[in-house]
């Protein structure tokens, strides 16, 4: 593995500004970090330790420094991605930045109300697509599978599945046994100390694989062989730098069977490269990061993140 002072030699820190709020984040503070075979990012959210940081700067290190798996795949399908906002012309604007997508996915909340508005209206500016909610596992069994059946009844066959709608393996169970609804499971997943030694019998039907958090792409290749679940790729809100290897990972996959959560450049303000939406795809390319001294972060939050590099770099260590 890269020593750590050549790793803290390596890093570019970083600022980007969202367009809305989205995981209750205004911007996000990013680590890229340059090596031999290109960028990596490491770019945990700022409340995560350094057990779980550690995995994002595995991913990080992956793409720097080790050689890139075999593509498969030269453009990637995507979903758009819609947050828990709910300005209708609001929600407009943000569907037209993906150009060409057929499916969405929706952020919920404990609001049924807002949140059914909220879907109508993605429907009202891309009729047909398919509806995805993401749920952050938020709701309990029996309030799951009511919202659930209300969204069924008034979605049909666009209601594709619902992500991570409880907070843990036996109540997924639960509530798979009194629902029709396919189940995609991605916490649960990626903050398991160990993924390969969950059960995930009757708990779920796919699996979403962020390659940051779950430790870079050979991670996410190893899981989804182990489970053999058909998986959706997504993002964890990275920069272009971070969806790159997104973008990577289903290409090395293979068959793309559900559209990739790998939009989420949208959400920025501006980014260090754009990775443009075409007919619902977007290209598998490297991504050189560019205008890096306009995004720079302030200097006085140098030592913090050196010193989260740090404290990672042990756990990996």
């Amino acid at each position: 593995m890269v020593g750590l002072k050549e790793l803290l030699d390596s890093i570019q820190l970083i600022r980007l500004e969202l367009n809305t709020p989205f995981r209750g984040v205004n911007t996000r503070e990013i680590a890229l970090i340059e090596g031999p075979y290109g960028w990596g990012e490491f770019s945990p959210f700022i409340e995560y330790g350094a057990k779980e940081s550690s995995r994002w700067l595995a991913a990080g290190i992956e793409a720097a420094y080790e050689e890139p798996l075999p593509e498969r795949l030269e453009k990637v399908r995507v979903n758009a991605t819609m947050p828990a906002i709910n300005d209708p012309d609001q929600i407009a604007l943000l569907m037209a930045r993906y150009p060409g997508a057929k499916t969405v996915k929706v952020k919920v909340t404990e609001d049924e109300r807002a949140d059914l508005a909220r879907i109508e209206r993605v429907r009202e500016v891309a009729p047909g697509i398919r509806i995805r909610v993401d749920v952050n596992g938020s709701w309990r069994v029996d309030q799951a599978r009511d919202r659930l059946a209300t969204l069924l009844r008034r979605l049909g066959d666009e209601l594709e599945y619902v992500e991570q709608p409880c907070n843990s393996l036996e109540e997924l169970r639960e509530l798979k046994s009194k629902c029709d609804v396919p189940i995609a499971l991605d916490e649960i997943l990626r903050k398991a100390d160990d993924p390969l030694a969950l059960d995930l019998k009757d708990a779920c039907d796919f699996l979403v694989l962020k390659v940051s958090p779950l430790g870079g792409i050979k991670k996410c290749m190893e899981i989804a062989e182990h489970f053999g679940f058909p998986v959706i790729v997504s993002s964890a809100l990275e920069s272009a730098v971070g969806i790159a290897r997104g973008l990577r990972l289903q290409s090395a996959l293979g068959d793309q069977v559900f559209d990739a959560g790998l939009a989420t450049g949208a959400l920025f303000k501006s980014d260090v490269e754009t990775l443009e939406i075409t007919d619902g795809e977007i290209d598998v390319r490297d991504v050189i990061p560019q205008g890096l001294d306009d995004f720079a972060l302030e200097k006085e939050r140098t030592q913090w993140w050196q010193n989260r590099l740090r404290e990672s770099y042990q756990v990996l260590a």
